[in-house]
């Protein structure tokens, strides 16, 4: 048995806050819907004044059904930065060259507290943090409690499929410039979703859901204006027809003085389906070929005519196919960089999709090296290991996936990792704390990752 002895008290109070699950309020409504489009009217009016091109905005936006999400959902606030620590493994923000960009979650180990029964609120810490740092805080804890939610909303949509999250600006330059900076014929759009939710089963076409999300420390109205903004970057991805695809938008609202509230609306859509042809099926195994799609999305026409075209990114059916395999090949380096492994992540990767990035880390300092094991819950991972200092006192964060699946995913085995990850997405240990072998908070998610934290002991 672990024994929380020569911990300062503060540090074992904060390792036991990150694991106590709290609520986490979900407003969608029919009500707050109409405030966004009151508000998304008011921005048009006024761009409409400065004589600028109005906004184009994802259509068809409505509350989402209140079965699938409540009055709220159940969190804890390590599974939060677990799930945002996820999302920005394949960043392309620091110096870290990649490996190292999901360790920038830790920065929030002292910003949330909540208790059984109690809504989820910031803390001293976090409510400081927000006193200067606004838009990055809110913004990076709007990302985790946003993807929260949505794979929650999607598991209970869609109960015998898995649901992978994956960050739409690298899926996305697999086949298009996104921006002049990449090579190619640039979609010159500076409005995209953050990240897709792709809903998938081994052997079945997947579904894409585009998800735009922000958050704020101001209130509901700014929620308003973030909502009516997030369906302009909702609507730059369609795939297929025009105005079928689905998505979810999303503003956390963070107060100072008051719990949080994630507010919700989405677009059920007709499409987002990635059906293809059996003989264009490809096999996830092989590495992807980098694309290069023309930018535009056509509007429709009448039979015979030329059609016109509006900027962004559009996926006609016969990338389908392409398409999955790019979701698949990108979701699997982010895994691989979660694990520090810079080697496994290369082959999952195109050039322009950042792939260089991970050949040769040049300094230790800046990276993360697949080296450490860890048993957590019972089950062994292998990762890398980040040790920092938490009040003073030495602290240890380990990201890692299951071993078994790891071997898949680092010998180029994606349809392996694939079947077996969905075939034990429900049957991971749901603890929040591990008291025999760690010590500390840990988060296992379907897809087999682990982040988990607790005293350094040298």
């Amino acid at each position: 048995m672990y024994v929380e002895e020569g911990i300062s008290k503060n540090v074992a109070e904060v390792l036991r806050q990150l694991a106590q699950p709290s609520n986490v309020a979900v407003h969608s409504g029919p009500k707050l819907f109409r405030d966004v489009e009151v508000c998304a009217a008011k921005e048009d009016q006024k761009r409409k004044e400065k004589e600028l091109e109005p906004l184009r905005r994802k259509q068809g936006l409505g509350p989402l059904p209140h079965e699938e999400h409540g009055d709220g959902i159940q969190l804890t606030p390590w599974d939060v930065l677990h799930t945002l620590g996820r999302a920005t493994a394949l960043a392309r923000r620091g110096a870290g060259r990649g490996l190292a960009e999901h360790w920038g979650c830790l920065k929030y180990s002292q910003a949330l507290e909540g208790t059984l029964g109690t809504f989820m609120a910031l803390s001293a810490e976090g409510r400081d943090t927000a006193n200067y740092y606004k838009a990055l805080q809110s913004d990076e804890l709007g990302v985790g409690f946003a993807l929260a939610v949505t794979k929650q909303v999607l598991a209970k949509r869609y109960p015998h499929h898995s649901v992978s999250i994956v960050p739409a600006d690298t899926a996305l330059r697999a086949g298009f410039a996104v921006t002049s900076a990449d090579a190619g014929t640039s979609v010159g759009y500076s409005y995209r979703p953050q990240y897709f939710a792709e809903v998938w089963k081994p052997g079945q076409p997947s579904r894409v859901f585009p998800i735009a999300c922000k958050g704020n420390h101001s209130g509901l109205s700014a929620s308003h204006g973030q909502l009516a903004s997030a369906a302009v970057h909702a609507d730059a991805v369609q795939i297929g027809g025009w105005g079928d695809t689905p998505a979810l938008v999303f503003s956390t609202e963070l107060p100072v003085d008051g719990p949080m509230r994630i507010h919700a609306l989405h677009a059920r859509g007709n499409g987002g389906f990635l059906a293809h042809p059996a003989e264009d099926t490809r096999n996830l195994d092989s590495e992807l070929d980098q694309d290069n799609i023309f930018p535009g999305i056509p509007l429709p026409t009448d039979d015979g005519e030329s059609p016109e075209t509006v900027p962004g990114f559009h996926l006609a059916p016969g990338h389908n196919a392409w398409f999955q395999h790019a979701l698949a090949r990108t979701g699997a380096a982010g895994l691989t960089a979660f694990a520090g492994d810079a080697e496994a992540t290369v082959p999952y990767l195109t050039d322009r999709q950042g792939r260089r990035r991970y050949k040769g880390i040049s300094h230790a300092a800046i990276g993360s090296v697949q080296d450490a094991e860890r048993t957590l819950l019972g089950i062994p991972f292998v990762g890398t290991d980040h040790v920092y200092r938490l009040n003073r006192t030495r602290v240890e964060a380990f990201s890692g996936v299951a071993e078994d699946l790891f071997k898949h995913l680092a010998k180029g085995r994606l349809n392996r990792y694939r079947s077996e990850a969905h075939a034990r997405r429900t049957t991971w240990p749901t603890a929040s704390w591990d008291d025999e072998e760690w010590g500390g908070p840990v988060s296992i998610h379907p897809d087999g990752s682990v982040l988990a934290l607790r005293a350094f002991s040298a």
